[in-house]
């Protein structure tokens, strides 16, 4: 490999030349402009229009060149190195003007004229009323010092486990984190939505919650992997997102992989966009029995004698327990491929073929995170990592298992960079009071007092009093919507800070109004899992309306509390950003690396700057250090090995997790006796165009609602079974609710199943009303409210049995994205 000198490009036009300087060491430069030996200061060229300019800025669906004349936002270009610009960057722009903005500090009435926990049952229906900031300030600090006065910090729920806008200093769940220790503490949540039983029993088994680590290399899986397999992973679809700004270089990859003709066996109730690009073969079994589809997995692999047994012995405890009960010597139920095909509904003879093509070579296991957000999601994931460990492949260039393959292009190899960090959230007091299961809010809101087994430990609710969200939608991503709204009622104070009038801003008491991420200026590592890039984030228009940014409010209310001049330290915004900078800076010079400085990083409103990769990212195994020597690279468990069989869990003693993975019926599925009256397996997987509710009020969502609403995918057979066609408005019901939605009848759906995009916003009919019939397409009108189980107490969202029908009389108008009347 050839070395050049390190670059700054500094093109102010297309025919200007480049001046060369030394920043670092080695650079392969997956980009256009094939530069070797140094990371990039690239300075894009651009010839704005006269009245015009263009900034960069970025968001979680990519990095665009924003254009903005006499002061306002029209248009975003997407950036020049993204291998698969999204549908959302050229309708950006919508988000500052949509007519879901909160422009004013608002307060619902019945609240600013009676006080707290005045008629709680008017909120979502209740009038709101406009107030200065002033008065927004001195409403929020009151609140919050009267709960903790009166009740303890525990009574306070800081509500942030979710996503936030991109940017390192504007962080607006690290700011309330901020705000509430500085106040003397709040109850905080642990855990996410996304992942919440897998990375609670990884960590248990590999030491690590594995759900958001960096995966092996795709270039090794092109050299050395035979095998494929897709369980519940769809990576075609979501890599279109990123928790940091994405390059969407994970798309290239796949694109290789299809062309290289790899084996690519699918399994997934739906014929996924990522089957097809990979050519893959289907298998299709019913939801909810993946645990025991990999149970007789192992038990094809122990009888025909394709068990590493000396990777067992070296990296891993346990196996003979999970054997014995494969086995059936300690239940007597013997897991053979006949007794998975009545749950799985899978041939017997599909089973077998499935273990002997992951048998045959080195074997890649791509694993999802849809079948952990279920009842007992702990167990497929746990029962992965073994079939894994069984076939020896863990650590292996090619092999192994992975959880990430479809988030943030985890396998594009990582770059040699230096990471700007984030505002930190604070120091929390000593009296910070133990924090809850995020999930289990609405359970903690209904039940106070009540105590709950987690992960080894009892845990007793709250009573809370106060709720301040920000950054996340509850009324959004929580299961059963309906009991939740229930549960809503009881806080005296629900504070929500947001960009839009979501549901939860509807339902709320006190309502702030925060900038998008395109009023201020920031900075964000790009390229997901790659850290690829630095981007600068140029404050493209002025705070739109009354609107602040998140730190100024919280600005606002530590000044009423009396720490505003600690919570901020007196540094402006270019202060902190030069701050953060400097951080990594030093990470530059603690591997004696060179980098910009942070006026030459920021002086052009389009540069940003572009880290090298280097060979040994190029070769990346996950857990080969491991591999190559368990006893100096062990892993974070007891054993320091793989723990197929894991005594922390098992001296818990919890009925619904055992020491090893385990076959558990789920709570509802189309194998019981409920299916009977609800035939259709709801799951409720990522949205395609939007990250789980953000960006679903901008018209981006006409290249996928039907009649206006979120699709309802449906199976031929079941649609024609109910006289449903593509286009009709259906209604989608259990006992928990109602909701409305557009039939997609399709091929690619197996029998008795549907599927039902997270996200929609909540649109109840009669606003406000417990019980109401949702007019939009909310999927968690539907879904169940249970802990997947005592360990992780996480979501089970896609453990959900439905009916559907067409609508029949008058088609009600959407109007969940219309502020309230008079906002």
């Amino acid at each position: 490999m050839s070395t050049q000198n390190n670059t700054i490009t500094e093109n102010t036009s297309p025919t200007k030349g480049m001046t060369r300087r030394r920043f670092l060491s080695t650079l392969l430069s997956t980009s256009a402009i094939a530069f070797m030996g140094s990371p990039l200061l690239m300075k894009v060229a651009h010839a704005a229009a006269a009245g015009t300019k263009e900034v960069l800025n970025g968001a979680h669906w990519g990095l665009f060149r924003a254009v903005v004349k006499d002061g306002r936002f029209v248009e975003a270009k997407p950036f020049e190195h993204d291998i698969r610009p999204t549908s959302n960057i050229a309708n950006t722009p919508e988000l500052v003007y949509s007519q879901s903005r909160i422009k004013y500090p608002m307060v619902r009435r019945g609240f600013l004229e009676n006080g707290p926990q005045a008629n709680t049952e008017e909120r979502g229906k209740g009038e709101f009323v406009r107030v200065t900031w002033d008065q927004a300030f001195e409403l929020v600090a009151k609140e919050l010092n009267r709960v903790r006065d009166t009740f303890g910090p525990a009574a306070i729920y800081g509500g942030s486990p979710g996503w936030k806008s991109v940017g390192r200093f504007h962080n607006c769940r690290a700011g309330l984190y901020r705000l509430l220790n500085m106040n003397g503490g709040y109850t905080k949540g642990v855990g996410d939505y996304s992942t919440g039983a897998a990375q609670v029993i990884m960590t248990h088994i590999m030491g690590n919650p594995e759900v958001y680590a960096q995966m092996s290399s795709y270039e090794t899986v092109l050299e050395h992997t035979n095998n494929i397999i897709l369980w519940g992973c769809n990576p075609q679809e979501t890599l279109n997102m990123g928790w940091v700004i994405p390059d969407h270089k994970g798309f290239t990859y796949l694109d290789q992989l299809r062309d290289a003709g790899k084996n690519v066996i699918s399994i997934d109730p739906l014929m996924t966009e990522s089957a097809k690009h990979l050519n893959a073969k289907w298998y299709a079994p019913r939801p909810g029995s993946d645990t025991a589809t990999m149970m007789a997995i192992a038990h094809e692999l122990i009888k025909t004698e394709k068990v590493d047994e000396d990777f067992l012995s070296e990296f891993t405890v346990g196996y003979e327990e999970l054997k014995a009960y494969v086995l059936g010597e300690t239940d007597g139920i013997e897991k053979t491929p006949e007794w998975a095909s009545k749950l799985s509904e899978l041939p017997a003879s599909d089973i077998r073929d499935i273990a002997a093509q992951m048998a045959n070579g080195t074997t890649m296991i791509m694993g999802g995170w849809s079948m952990q957000r279920a009842d007992h999601g702990e167990q497929p994931h746990w029962m992965m990592v073994t079939l894994a460990a069984m076939l020896g492949q863990i650590g292996k260039p090619g092999g192994g298992f992975g959880y990430s393959w479809h988030y943030e292009c985890a396998g594009v190899p990582s770059a040699n960079n230096a990471i700007v960090p984030g505002l930190s959230g604070g120091k929390a007091p000593e009296n910070m009071p133990p924090a809850m299961p995020v999930a289990r809010i609405t359970d903690a809101l209904l039940n106070p007092g009540e105590t709950i087994d987690h992960n080894g430990r009892k845990y007793t609710y709250p009573e809370f009093k106060l709720i301040y969200w920000t950054g996340g939608n509850p009324l959004s991503h929580q299961q059963d919507r309906n009991r939740m709204l229930k549960a809503w009622q009881r806080p005296e104070t629900i504070i929500i800070q947001d960009i839009f009038w979501t549901a939860s801003a509807k339902f709320a008491d006190i309502v702030l109004p925060a900038t998008t991420a395109f009023e201020r200026n920031d900075m964000e590592m790009g390229g997901g899992a790659s850290g690829k890039y630095l981007f600068p984030m140029h404050q493209v228009v002025e705070p739109q309306f009354e609107s602040k940014n998140d730190l100024d409010i919280y600005q606002g209310i530590a000044d009423k509390l009396g720490f505003g001049d600690k919570y901020l330290e007196g540094k402006s915004e270019e202060d902190w950003l030069r701050e953060l900078y400097s951080k990594a800076l030093a990470q530059g010079k603690a591997k004696n690396l060179e980098m910009p400085d942070f006026d030459e990083f920021w002086s052009n409103p389009t540069s940003y700057v572009e880290f090298p990769t280097t060979d040994e990212a190029i070769q990346y195994t996950r857990h080969g250090e491991f591999r190559e020597d368990p006893l100096l690279e062990p892993l974070g468990t007891p054993s320091g090995l793989i723990e197929i069989y894991s005594k922390t869990v098992a001296d818990m003693g919890y009925d619904d997790c055992k020491g090893h993975a385990t076959w558990i019926e789920p709570a509802e599925w189309l194998g019981s006796e409920k299916a009977k009256q609800y035939p259709l397996h709801m799951l409720s997987p990522h949205p395609v165009e939007r990250i789980h509710s953000q960006t679903n009020n901008i018209s981006t969502r006409d290249n996928y609602t039907i009649a206006g609403r979120e699709p309802v995918w449906i199976s031929e057979e079941d649609a024609s079974s109910r006289g449903i066609k593509t286009g009709d408005v259906v209604r989608v019901f259990n006992e928990r609710g109602e909701t409305l939605a557009g039939a997609y009848v399709t091929g690619d759906l197996r029998k008795g199943v549907i599927r039902l995009r997270e996200g929609g916003w909540y649109d109840p009919e009669v606003p406000g009303k417990v019980g109401s019939r949702c007019k939009y397409g909310h999927a968690n009108v539907l879904t169940i409210d249970k802990g997947a189980s005592k360990l992780s107490q996480a979501t089970i969202a896609n453990t959900c049995l439905v009916d559907i029908a067409k609508l029949e009389g008058d088609v009600p108008k959407v109007t969940a994205f219309d502020a309230p009347k008079g906002a």
